[in-house]
This record gives C-alpha cells, structure tokens and sequence, in this order.
C-alpha cells in the first residue's frame, strides 16, 4: 500500500494466509506514515477521544452527534472501555460524572434538546470538580427545530446554561483536523482543571468530510490524572490548590472524600459557613481566571494591517476566512480574528481589535450571541462600528454575504 492510498476502514488485510478484520482506528495506529484519512468531524471527535484515553461514554443518540456514539460503542470495549446507551440525557450526564469520580476519563455527546436536559448535570461536574467532557454538535432550535440543519444556538446556553456562578471553559473547531485536536485539549484540559468541559462543533461540521492527517500517537500530548501523595486521611478533595493538574483521588483507591453539588468545605462536606461558600466560589473561579494564557486560543489571519475585521467562529469562520481572502485580492485590507476558545472569551484580543480596526463584522448562525460579547467590550472605544450578519433559517452564510457587508462599509 503506497502512502497515497487510502485507507479504507472496512478493509481485510492478508498476511501470510491469515485473514484479520481491522477498523479504521486501528489501521491509524498500525501503519506509520499512512494516516491521511477522509473523516467527518463527528469521526474526527471520536478518534480524538480515544487517542486522549477516553474510556467511558454514556450518551444518547441524538441527530446530529450520533456518529460520535456509534463509533465509541465499537471501539471502547475493545480497549477495556465501557459504552452505555442511557436512557436519556440526564442519565448520561449523571453517568459520566459517576464514571469520572470512579476514575474514567469519561465523555457524552449530544445536540441542543440533550444539552439542555444535561445543564443540570454540568452545573454538578462544575461545583463538584470532576473532569469530563460533553459534545453539544448544535442544530436549529429552540426545542427539536431542524434536527438535520446548522445553527450556532448553544453558544451562550454553553456559559449560562447552568444555574449559579460557575465559569466555563468552551471550545469551538472550524475543520474536522481541529476537531480532532481540540477534543484532545478539551478532555486534557478537564483532567488538568477538574471540571467540566464543553466542545462546541455544528451540524455541518459534525457531518462534512475533509482529508486528515493523524498524528504519530507517540506525539500526541495526553494529560493524565495525578493522584494524590498525601496518605489517606489528609486527602482533600477540595484543598485549595494552584498546582494543575490538581490531585485528584477516585473511589475505590482508599481515600475518603464527599461529593455533592451543595456548597461544601475542603472535605466534601456541605456547609452554611460563609468563610468556606466564600473560598469555594473564589477556587471554581480562580482556576479559569487565573490561567486564561493556558486557556484562550485563537487565530488571526490577515489582521497586521486590517482596517476591517471579521469576528467569528465555527463553521461560519470557514465562510469568513474566505471572503476575508477575496476582499485582499480586491485591495481591501479585511482580516480574521476566530476564536478557537469561546469561553473564557478572549477579551484582550477583542480590546486589542477594537483598537486597530474601523469596523468589525460579525457573521453568526444565531441571532447574536458572539456580537453581544463584543458590545459589552466596544465601551472601551465609542467609535468602534460593529455590523452584525445573522442568519436562522438552516442555511450557512456564503462567503459572498460577507464579502458585499465587506464592501458596504468601505
């Protein structure tokens, strides 16, 4: 098989006059060199799982993540992992939280009406700090909407969805290669933080296929959980700790410890003090806030000498990336800023765009909820002009559509 072939997941390998069915995954892993593969972005989610040791998923199939897991429920129990298909989404969420407490580097997926039944849950994994990640692979709403078409919808329902004060931390990729790689960083960074982590992704992104080329595993950068030093009975669960990853011990290995989503002291135990609500909400807080360098990642294309910038995210960011490139082509100085991180949104390299820029423009399938973020900053430069472009009919916005906004407001 020469490098430029492709690999075919249902391929049956002869060797010697044995004969072996091998899934794709295993075929990745297997041939050195040989790993540029045509996936979709839901495949590209799943393989990144695995390759980060994920090794337990409950979810419940929902259009349009259920690539996601159709995928772990072959492949996991051939690794020693466990798949459950649970009754809806608050089980699978609850699930999870169960799973990681126990020591699973655990994962779900779902779209818009499952991420809603899972907030409850997510607030839970937040107070209590316990590493896992769910996959919300948005579609139209409100309520079912369009199953099978785009939006981006969830995007603030994936900070505030949740009750109470608990800060998140929310990625969005653009390409099936970036789903991949940021399904590894979302479950490491919930192993490192001890919370719960949000991978946003959308319908078309979930589906469309492009060519990938996989890393070696060998140079693939996983997270493992750190266990405790201390013996057993000066373990807290909750100690107060700006090491990350933060020691973390699971049930069954001899350390006692309380877990509930009431507020609670260092040990687990739930209280009404206010000194220990206090230092509780600041700990929840302070490991976000305090390492936004590690957390915030975006991009910027074309924003050296821009004068008009384009503001967006996920699949809405391909479109602008390209009409960015045809507006340069025409003499127009436009560029990009995409954030690959949504939360904690990136306020400093906003604020530094509002400052070298005229105009910006914000391209959403929504009805505005990244240019709200964006005007709760504009305070800082009154003459920054925002034009927004919105759309909520299932249909992506061409790159066209940005490009004449572009040329509008020269």
């Amino acid at each position: 098989m020469s490098n430029s072939e492709t690999i075919n997941p249902n391929t049956t390998m002869n060797n010697e006059n044995k004969t072996s069915s091998t899934t794709k995954v295993e075929e990745l892993q297997n041939l050195k060199g040989r790993k540029t593969v045509l996936m979709q972005g839901n495949e590209a989610v799943a393989y990144g799982a695995l390759d980060a040791g994920c090794n337990f998923f409950a979810g419940y199939p929902i259009t349009p993540s259920t690539e996601i897991a159709e995928i772990l429920a072959a492949e996991l129990p051939k690794r020693g992992g466990v798949f459950i298909q649970m009754e809806d989404e608050l089980g699978s969420i609850c699930a999870v939280i169960g799973a990681s407490l126990a020591g699973a580097k655990a994962l779900t997926a779902t779209s818009g009406p499952g991420f809603s039944l899972m907030q409850e849950g997510i607030g839970f994994a937040r107070s209590a700090e316990t590493p896992c990640v769910v996959v919300d692979v948005q579609r139209v709403g409100p309520s079912t909407g369009m199953p099978t078409s785009c939006a981006q919808g969830d995007i603030q329902q994936s900070r505030w969805g949740t009750h109470g004060d608990s800060p998140a931390i929310v990625l969005y990729p653009d390409s099936v290669k970036e789903s991949y790689e940021l399904t590894i960083r979302a479950i490491n960074l919930s192993e490192k933080y001890r919370t719960c982590v949000i991978l946003l992704l959308d319908e078309v992104l979930g589906h469309m296929r492009e060519a990938v080329r996989l890393p070696d595993l060998s140079n693939v950068r996983v997270i493992s959980r750190v266990k405790p030093t201390v013996p057993p009975h000066w373990y807290k669960h909750y100690e107060d700790n700006e090491k990350y990853p933060i020691p973390l011990a699971s049930f069954g290995e001899g350390y006692r410890f309380h877990v509930t989503g009431l507020t609670h002291d260092s040990l687990g135990f739930p209280t009404n003090k206010p000194n220990e609500a206090a230092e509780m909400m600041a700990r929840l807080k302070k490991k976000i806030t305090y390492n936004i360098r590690d957390l915030v990642q975006i991009e910027s294309f074309q924003m050296d000498d821009a004068k008009i910038a384009v503001f967006a995210a996920g699949i809405t960011a391909r479109s602008a990336k390209a009409a960015v490139v045809m507006a340069r082509k025409e003499g127009i100085p436009a560029g990009l800023l995409r954030p690959l991180t949504i939360w904690p949104f990136p306020d400093d390299a906003v604020r530094k765009m509002l400052r070298d820029v005229d105009i910006v423009i914000v391209p959403e399938l929504n009805q505005g909820q990244l240019i709200r973020e964006i005007e709760r900053l504009v305070k800082d430069r009154s003459d920054s002009k925002l034009i927004k472009i919105q759309r909520v009919d299932s249909k992506l916005i061409p790159p066209q559509d940005i490009l004449q906004k572009i040329k509008e407001v020269i």
